[in-house]
């Protein structure tokens, strides 16, 4: 109930006002991943809308440059006129200018400087009526306390607002222009705004609005999740919409080159617009996904220099926004952005995997869960994206992180204090796969066990009571507290776990308490380990200096009990059964044979052939009468050295003739290495006996010790 209730109001506060500023990040990541995942989607060539950019080129070309822009008017009409010519189906103005020199009432010689230049802009406002007549040219006004409106002789040849649209956009709490507005109110009548009037006369159809105000245009319903307006789809990179420089553009007009306009502007929205370094510059949702803007379109003329930045800017002129949203609504790709509830909900399953992960899993674990689910997550939202549909990332991203610090917070300070403090305490008691299953079971220990197939590992170190009796009590425990850990070390590396300590004896499970199907190879690779380790210590450690101890061990498997025995009040984790019991014999075994290591016949079966082993003898042990076969432990297989594998093959044949009674042959095979191999040399004179005092016929070839 806890980890529910920190999904939800982490995902709640994910898309709560608090939460505003970090929301449109959604939009500008999946622009800059899918500009990055998957390029260019459109060829520049085939967007309606293209861009007459008065540039730094403009600015300093012949006979622009040095004159304010009030004096560009007659060119301006020229460029119009050629581009309406060529075949664009509508024209419109980015750029407002709303004064005129022919009002200029500036004191000029005897008069006025605007009664001196009457009819300046002659060419610019026929070329505004002639284009009005048709419907082929929309001029911009800025709305607002002290609107900007076209000077009025513009707005006379455009026949007034029936040609004139606002300019406006729309900016989120951030500054970052995502959206575009539909409509304004003016006067009381709804408006279209500059990219809408733009784009419904290219399709040659009116806007349609319903009872709701959702707006329709050619049966595209606009899709918008903030009311009246459209969320913007821009393209990555600088060379989306095709730009012309208007100097460019006025020679192309001046030398008549009809065929370069009819080339790039027939069936055309031309928009007309400042692209400076400086002025009219917005952050739009592709301010990580911009690039070094320039003209970009094919040039006419040759009677200027093209200026390219030399850099990339996080911002993009005004007049690029105008032209995404009217290709966005002729192509009908406009964003689609879910509503509050299906952010809601997005954002609730991610805090709800991120809690949950926190909760099963260590931190680090389930960071790097939280990572990948992110990841994917980011990965399937940019390919939505390069399909218009903007699923939110950054609340999402946001919910889970806040989620996932919260669980863990709460697990540190609260859910897991006792489990901690349990674990603690017992670790030096218990194994950590006992203390992890209790409480993972969530319930106390209780009296009683199940039946495995164990290994049970039996250590002893030989002549323990003679070295008991020669050291201080304190030097004792010193010695025995550094052997005990160097092998119980081993021994839990390889997935044993150690049940107890005797003394000096240890008695170790592998199969229990965590399941383990390679538990006899891996007490066996133990072994090894322990052997080599004692030897180590033997020779590096200052407290084995004085003493060299050698250890004897015993390996058998089986079916045992393992389980809780005890009392009612106080019992043990520990393994019970007749396989206990016989890896203890067979590390006494290995008094008689003077071997170290000593398996059961069960155990070097299950071990597979990664081992060398030496069938010792066939036995009975004290307290059974059952014989079984046991064999030594000398290597891995990979390890066996020549004189290893020589004294293997000599053992066996003199093993083989015994069993047959060829008593002088056994001996004869035992002897060959009887004055290096104490099993072979008791082999060799037990042989010689029996080869000059023949058994009779009930012979038993088993050897019955009766040491534990």
């Amino acid at each position: 109930m806890v980890v529910a209730a920190i999904a939800l109001v982490c995902a709640a506060a994910s898309i709560s006002p608090v939460a505003r500023p970090i929301r449109g990040l959604s939009l500008d990541i999946l622009t800059a991943l899918r500009w990055e995942m998957f390029g260019r989607s459109h060829d520049p060539a085939a967007s309606p809308a293209v861009v007459v950019a008065i540039d730094e080129e403009s600015m300093r070309t012949a006979p622009f440059k040095g004159s304010p822009m009030l004096t560009w008017t007659g060119e301006i009409g020229r460029v119009l006129a050629a581009t309406l010519e060529g075949g664009a189906k509508v024209a419109g103005f980015d750029v407002v200018i709303p004064n005129s020199l022919e009002q200029s009432e500036i004191p000029f010689g005897d008069g006025m400087l605007g009664e001196k230049i009457r009819g300046f802009d002659r060419d610019f406002l026929r070329a505004l009526a002639g284009a009005s007549t048709k419907g082929k040219v929309v001029l911009g006004q800025v709305l607002g306390d002290r609107s900007i409106m076209p000077s009025s002789g513009q707005r006379i040849a455009v026949r007034q607002q029936q040609n004139i649209r606002p300019l406006n956009d729309h900016t989120d709490s951030d500054d970052v222009v995502r959206r575009v507005p539909l409509t304004f109110t003016i006067d009381g009548a709804k408006m279209p705004t500059m990219a809408v009037e733009l784009a419904a006369r290219a399709l040659g159809t009116a806007p349609q609005f319903d009872e709701r105000g959702r707006m329709t245009l050619a049966g595209y319903p606009v899709p918008g999740r903030v009311p009246n307006t459209m969320t913007l789809n821009f393209e990555g990179g600088a060379d989306d919409i095709p730009t012309f420089s208007f100097a460019d553009l006025r020679a192309c007009a001046v030398k008549n080159d009809k065929d370069y306009f009819r080339r790039w502007f027939d069936g055309k929205v031309v928009i007309f617009g400042t692209v400076l370094d400086i002025e009219d510059r917005r952050q739009t949702s592709k301010r990580f996904a911009t690039g070094i803007e320039g003209a970009r379109a094919p040039r006419c003329a040759a009677e200027s220099t093209p200026v390219m930045a030399g850099f990339r800017i996080s911002t993009i002129a005004g007049v690029y926004i105008h032209a995404t949203a009217v290709n966005n609504l002729i192509s009908r790709n406009a964003v689609v952005e879910p509503g509050p509830l299906v952010r809601f909900l997005i954002s609730t399953l991610f805090a709800v995997l991120a809690a949950a992960a926190a909760w099963r899993f260590r931190p680090l674990s389930a960071a790097l869960a939280w990572m990948a689910v992110i990841v994917a997550s980011i990965a399937g939202a940019t390919i939505a994206f390069n399909h218009a549909l903007a699923l939110p990332i950054a609340e999402p991203l946001l919910a889970s992180l806040f989620a996932l610090a919260a669980t863990i917070g709460f697990r540190f300070v609260i859910a897991d204090k006792d489990r901690r403090l349990l674990q603690k305490s017992f670790a030096l008691y218990l194994a950590p796969h006992v203390i992890n299953r209790m409480l993972s079971s969530n319930k106390l220990p209780e009296l009683g066990g199940e039946t495995r197939d164990v290994t049970v590992f039996f250590s002893d170190i030989e002549g323990f009571s003679l070295i008991a009796e020669k050291m201080s009590p304190d030097n004792l425990m010193e010695l025995m507290n550094e052997y005990l850990s160097a092998m119980t070390d081993v021994i839990e590396r390889h997935g044993g776990y150690v049940d107890k300590y005797i003394g000096d004896s240890i008695v170790a499970v592998f199969g229990a308490p965590a399941d383990d199907p390679d538990h006899a190879a891996n007490a066996a690779r133990a072994a090894l380990d322990c052997c080599a380790q004692l030897a180590e210590l033997n020779a590096s450690s200052p407290l084995f200096h004085e003493y060299k101890l050698a250890q004897r061990i015993g390996i058998n498997s089986g079916e045992a009990l393992v389980g809780n025995f005890g009392s009612r009040r106080r019992f043990n984790y520990s393994v019970m059964s007749d396989a206990v019991n016989l890896a203890s014999r067979l590390e006494g075994a290995n008094k008689f044979y003077g071997t170290t290591v000593i398996a059961s016949e069960t155990t070097v079966a299950l071990t597979g052939e990664a081992f060398a082993w030496r069938e010792l003898d066939a036995i009975r042990v004290k307290g059974r009468t059952q014989a079984l076969k046991i064999y030594e432990l000398l290597a891995l297989s990979a390890g066996l050295t020549s004189s290893q594998a020589v004294l293997i093959t000599d053992y066996a044949d003199g093993l083989a003739q015994w069993r047959a009674r060829e008593f002088e042959r056994a001996a004869q095979y035992f002897g060959r290495s009887a004055d290096i191999d104490r099993p072979a040399s008791l082999f060799a004179a037990r042989a010689r006996e029996l080869a000059q005092n023949p058994p009779g016929e009930d012979w038993d070839p088993i050897r019955t010790l009766q040491e534990k």
